[in-house]
């Protein structure tokens, strides 16, 4: 049987299991002589197991037709990765939580365009889903010694529905 999910809006607190939400929040530090309003220390990045280091790239992402079929997830034991668009363009976020891989345990996002997310190290999520049109993510991640991707694929496709 084929299991439908209706994305939850993104907030800092409903996806505090999985990593962080990276947006404009809490209290600004002006700087540059009150040119610029600082939001400091938005994720933990975490990158240095097995001689890691930070890779700052650009994911291009097309979006797939709605509703969207999720066959595969994957996690990146050794470290996290952040996503942060940079487009207008709303996108999905579909996670389950870290360990045993448990498809029961999925949950979907939606997460603004100005909203960034962080997935902490071993945090099962399906690749990026952009919606609407395609769309660019500054993605920092991790480079280095081992392995760090491992991928599980569902037994049965879950359907999210927009």
């Amino acid at each position: 049987m084929i299991r439908t999910l209706t994305p939850a809006p993104l907030t800092s607190t409903n996806f505090s299991k999985f990593g962080d939400v990276v947006e404009t929040r809490g209290k600004a530090k002006p700087i540059n002589y009150d040119q610029t309003k600082r939001y400091h220390d938005l994720a933990a990045i975490d990158v240095t197991k097995n001689n890691g280091k930070a890779l700052v790239n650009i994911f291009r992402t097309t979006p797939l037709p709605l509703p969207i079929k999720i066959e595969i997830m994957e996690r990146h034991p050794l470290s996290s990765q952040m996503f942060m668009p940079l487009s207008s363009n709303p996108y999905l976020v579909v996670v389950a939580p870290k360990g045993e891989f448990d498809e029961s345990k999925i949950q979907a996002f939606l997460a603004s365009p100005n909203q960034g997310v962080n997935y902490h190290a071993g945090t099962w999520h399906h690749y990026s889903l952009a919606l609407n049109a395609v769309s660019d993510f500054l993605v920092v991640d991790r480079g280095g010694d081992g392995d760090n991707c491992d991928e599980a694929r569902l037994v049965e496709p879950l359907i999210i529905e927009g």
